[in-house]
């Protein structure tokens, strides 16, 4: 019966530099300090993102960091830059994911203020 070891964190750090062309300063300090954390995140990436998922890594890593812009998560933000810079993903795709997350945003606030423009609207009245 074979069982599944679980990668060290050597390993894990090796694959990040790969992928990402450096390990995210908040990965670093939260291993440093629970080692349990950088495993579940691994966990978790699983779950989010299969290897024989639906869609293909450069699709992932902008909608990943189209996720980021929105979140205002500089890390996650830091990360998938350098993601799509190392897998060469074109600087064009990359400004439309901003201008998509810009306009989403835009689009919220508007959304967002619909009590306020029902209230000038009775005003008016």
């Amino acid at each position: 019966m074979a069982t599944d070891q679980k990668p060290t964190i050597d390993q894990v750090f090796g694959m990040m530099r790969k992928m990402m062309g450096s390990i995210p300063t908040a990965i670093e300090k939260a291993t440093a300090v629970d080692e349990g954390l950088l495993y579940e995140h691994l966990r978790s990436r699983s779950y989010a993102m299969p290897g024989e998922g639906a869609l293909d890594e450069e699709t992932r890593t902008l909608i990943y960091l189209a996720s980021a812009l929105a979140a205002s998560s500089k890390a996650c933000i830091e990360a998938m830059a350098n993601k799509a810079k190392m897998q060469g993903i074109a600087p064009e795709k990359v400004l439309e994911t901003v201008r998509i997350v810009r306009f989403a945003l835009a689009t919220k606030i508007i959304g967002d203020a619909e009590p306020v423009f029902a209230a000038m609207v009775q005003e008016k009245r």
